[in-house]
């Protein structure tokens, strides 16, 4: 059975934008919701384009230092990177491996605090 389908409509669905990365740190997939967070900055024309064309000297040295932990153990893939006061939300750094646990890439993955006021099942 081909996965594929089903794990692209989950990172689709998400309310949150996930940009991922290949270990040359280029965009190779934005869901919908990141095309319009960074519409401002090219949005899906940032497709193809390196990462860190995005960050300030720091922030690139402190990327390649998580990339170079996740390639040092299967067991590291996950990390912290900061937490966003303004909109209540963690945000992390994410491994991705292949089927052997190879590193492939990478994406940051938000997580917000606030809770969701709608209603259960408001259909």
């Amino acid at each position: 059975m081909n996965l594929t389908p089903y794990f692209k409509s989950i990172i689709d669905q998400d309310t949150a934008s996930v940009v991922i990365c290949n270990l040359a740190h280029e965009i190779i997939y934005m869901n919908p919701q990141a095309i319009a967070n960074y519409h401002k900055w090219g949005g899906e024309a940032l497709i193809g384009k390196s990462l860190m064309n995005c960050h300030n000297p720091k922030s690139k040295e402190v990327i390649e230092k998580v990339i170079a932990w996740f390639g040092k153990s299967k067991e590291h893939n996950r990390i912290h990177t900061f937490y966003n006061e303004k909109q209540a939300k963690d945000v992390y750094m994410i491994a991705l491996r292949d089927e052997n646990g190879t590193l492939i890439g990478y994406y940051e993955k938000h997580e917000y605090r606030t809770r969701d006021e709608e209603p259960f099942y408001n259909f």
